[in-house]
């Protein structure tokens, strides 16, 4: 085994990227001083050299859009749940006969669960609270990801709200390989709080500040929020939904929570070694802190 190990995010653009922050706390924590972790911008026209390219100095990849898809098609192995929701956010890399064989995972999932529990146990004081009643916002990638995660909690037919039903298309072959049932409706910002309100967890997958005329709508309409809110989003950060969430008695998690532990899953599986939370989460709170300043 090389002495040195290489893992890398690849994205495009991916400079803003602060999983490099996450891994390489991690590998400083567990003292794994021959391993490194950087960004790749990398394109989906990119992509295939680059994976070919994998050889045993690597020990894995993280994945992010708009790759997520087009990654499937390039590993030996897509393990079942990345290819029921239909995304591979992380290549483990391991020794194989003829060179390396390539397994596909998704850890999005994992970071999403986590998250959600996080802010369950805020406001119910306890990691299993039942989740009955949730709601999706958004229709993409992220929202398949979600759906196996609601599933996971219990929940397993959520109300999916997205503004174009049309887009959901792939969103919905997830749902039906996953087993879960959703409801699907067309995103209505005017009456969109009465739904969210009424929700024991509500996840936001939309893209930053596309969210804003429902956090408008909350704020206008006086509602309650008695659940739990993740938004996917972290920049901007706070969003405008979750300041509007928070005003309204709902409790809120940020998007960071989710980056944070799938980041932690993906160490535990590229190092070996269980995910040292406390030690990434630290340097993820100094980086959040950095860019607000």
């Amino acid at each position: 085994m090389p002495a040195t190990r290489r893992a890398a995010v690849l994205g495009h653009p991916v400079a803003h990227s602060l999983s490099p922050t996450l891994h390489g706390a991690a590998y400083e924590a567990l003292g794994l001083d021959g391993w490194r972790y950087t960004a790749i911008d990398t394109t989906v026209e990119q992509l295939p050299d680059l994976v070919r390219g994998l050889d045993l100095s690597w020990a894995g990849l993280s994945v992010t859009m708009p790759l997520k898809h087009a990654v499937m098609e390039l590993v030996d192995h897509v393990d079942p749940l990345a290819r029921a929701v239909g995304a591979v956010n992380t290549v483990l890399v391991s020794p194989a006969q003829c060179g390396v064989s390539l397994t596909g995972t998704n850890t999005d999932v994992h970071g999403l669960v986590q998250a959600i529990r996080e802010g369950l146990a805020e406001r119910h004081g306890t990691l299993a609270a039942p989740v009955r009643r949730a709601v999706v916002l958004g229709g993409g990638a992220t929202a398949a990801s979600t759906l196996a995660a609601l599933g996971e909690l219990g929940c397993t037919a959520p109300r999916v709200l997205a503004r174009n039903l049309a887009r959901t298309a792939t969103l919905q072959e997830a749902a039906a390989r996953m087993g879960v049932t959703p409801r699907y409706e067309v995103l209505d910002a005017g009456t969109a709080p009465e739904v969210l309100a009424g929700a024991d967890v509500v996840v936001s997958t939309m893209p930053a500040y596309a969210a804003d005329p429902v956090a408008a709508s909350l704020r206008s309409q006086g509602v309650r929020a008695g659940g739990v809110l993740l938004d996917a989003v972290y920049d901007p950060r706070p969003t405008a939904l979750s300041q509007a969430w928070a005003a309204a008695g709902g409790t809120v998690v940020g998007g960071e929570r989710m980056l944070l532990h799938q980041a932690v899953e993906q160490v535990r599986l590229m190092t070996g070694r269980p995910g040292p939370v406390d030690a990434m989460d630290a340097a993820l709170q100094q980086a959040l802190g950095a860019e607000a300043a």
